[in-house]
């Protein structure tokens, strides 16, 4: 069997990682009681919820991902090179969840009328601090059908019971509750006490560096399934039927148990400074990823996203890496298949803002194992468009989906031969202000007890070699398939 080692680094205090006063108390049975009569009036639930500083030097990620019970939601997006920017989470008290192609205008609503009706504590500031909503989107309208799925709505987003919001240092903790027209909020604020009380602090598990089993890889479709797929899509453009088309596979990690996520995602955090690492916890299911691709963030106002599009391979070697990059941003079929998404991103944000910005030329950044095509793109509101309404207009961007959408979308499932589920969908948080992060969920894989499921998929543009995009999908997947199959 794989084993997962317990870090040395983690601690033994057996002391509440975030200590509650008494007056911290009495303030959410307070917020609690407030609730309990907004909830009569409206007739029907209302949040209440604290905030406090937690200690210093907390291990946000490492404190939840060990304090997670069997079954319990949770949830990690972090971005250290945001000044280790992270947001943890555990627990449910809500959970909004919807299918079909009204999925984000659904939960967005209710998020809205919840965040509108709470009682809280006000905020300091500190980003992703006070109640949010966490979770994320399949790929498709209708996505995450298959049984391995289970678990991952096309929309569900939950309002944890506990969040732990970091960054440059200092952690912010928050406690919610969930108060119905006839909840006692005494007991319900002693239930999550206790269960808050139980967190103790703690680091990610460390890897073992010597299983005992070494697992199988394998493409859950052969390759050549994939190089016939990106023909056909090929084929298909120089037909006029659309100008660009992104196919996705499927390869599983098997023959032994499956890491601890938390000691995966430890890995992943200290690897991939570039990147938002991320993890969504269902049931015995976790869907992680280690992704370059930023899909929107708002604050306020201000929106900012990326365009992501052509790859190549990195190199231990300096100079051949520089050359390997010299030659993307020479490359016209990456460059065209970049310039698709760009457009895309402006228009669509066009509508909403004073002013959109894209930088004039795309640069090369290094992310996971592949060097990018990227733009940075900036707009400013004219209005408030919270950051849901954000991600039901940008995604998905022709980075993940293809381009002109009503052509190239439908064409994708009976291409790939797979769910999707949420690989390529966005994951991230909304707070009560609406705004908000969202990442494109790519180099991700879906982990179960018993196999990993990672996926990596390829723009195809006329010019595609079906041999050349099987590759890059390798390059993609090594990610995280080192760290899954060591």
């Amino acid at each position: 069997m794989a084993r997962t080692i317990v870090s040395e680094a983690r601690s033994t205090d057996r002391r509440p990682a975030v200590p509650l006063s008494t007056r911290d108390r009495d303030r959410l049975l307070r917020h609690a009681r407030t609730a309990l009569r907004r909830a009569q009036r409206a007739g029907h639930p209302v949040l209440a919820a604290i905030t406090v500083d937690a200690p210093d030097g907390l291990d946000a990620m490492g404190t939840i991902t060990t304090a997670r019970r069997h079954g319990e939601p949770w949830s990690v997006y972090g971005q250290r090179d945001r000044d280790g920017q992270v947001l943890a989470t555990l627990g449910a008290v809500v959970t909004l969840e919807a299918e079909g192609a009204s999925r984000f205008a659904s939960v967005a609503r209710r998020w809205s009328v919840l965040a509108a009706d709470a009682a809280c504590d006000p905020g300091q500031g500190v980003e992703a601090e006070g109640l949010v909503a966490v979770g994320g989107f399949a790929f498709a309208d209708d996505g995450a059908r298959a049984p391995e799925w289970d678990g991952f709505a096309p929309a569900s987003l939950v309002v944890p019971l506990l969040s732990l919001a970091g960054r440059a240092g200092r952690v912010r903790a928050t406690v919610a509750v969930r108060v119905a027209p006839f909840d006692d909020p005494a007991g319900l604020v002693a239930s999550a006490l206790d269960r808050v009380d139980a967190v103790l602090a703690g680091r990610p598990p460390l890897l073992d560096p010597d299983p005992v089993a070494r697992p199988r890889v394998i493409s859950a479709l052969p390759p050549a399934h994939y190089e016939q797929a990106v023909a056909s899509g090929v084929r298909m453009i120089r037909e006029g039927a659309f100008e660009k088309i992104v196919l996705a596979r499927e390869v599983q990690v098997a023959g032994r148990p499956v890491p601890d996520p938390a000691a995966v995602l430890g890995v992943l955090r200290d690897a991939y400074d570039g990147c938002a690492v991320l993890a969504v916890g269902r049931g015995d299911r976790t869907f992680i990823a280690a992704t370059p691709e930023l899909l929107v963030r708002r604050a306020g106002n201000r929106v900012a996203t990326l365009a992501l599009a052509g790859t190549t391979g990195r190199s231990s070697d300096p100079a051949v890496e520089t050359h390997l990059g010299e030659h993307l941003l020479r490359s016209a079929k990456n460059r065209e298949e970049h310039a698709i998404v760009v457009r895309r991103i402006v228009s669509r944000l066009d509508d909403l803002a004073i002013w959109t910005t894209a930088a004039p030329r795309p640069e090369v950044v290094k992310a996971a194992s592949a060097q990018h095509l990227a733009t940075p793109i900036r707009a400013h509101l004219a209005s408030s468009v919270g950051v849901l309404d954000l991600v039901e207009r940008l995604h998905p961007t022709p980075a993940v989906g293809g381009f002109p959408e009503p052509a190239a979308l439908p064409l994708i499932p009976a291409l790939e031969g797979l769910d999707r589920g949420w690989y390529a969908g966005p994951v991230g948080w909304i707070d009560a202000a609406g705004d908000g992060d969202f990442s494109v969920a790519l180099r991700s894989a879906l982990l179960e007890p018993e196999l990993a499921r990672c996926y990596a998929g390829v723009g195809v543009v006329d010019g595609s070699d079906p041999a050349a995009e099987l590759a890059e999908t390798e390059t993609k997947l090594q990610a995280l398939l080192p760290v899954l199959s060591a």
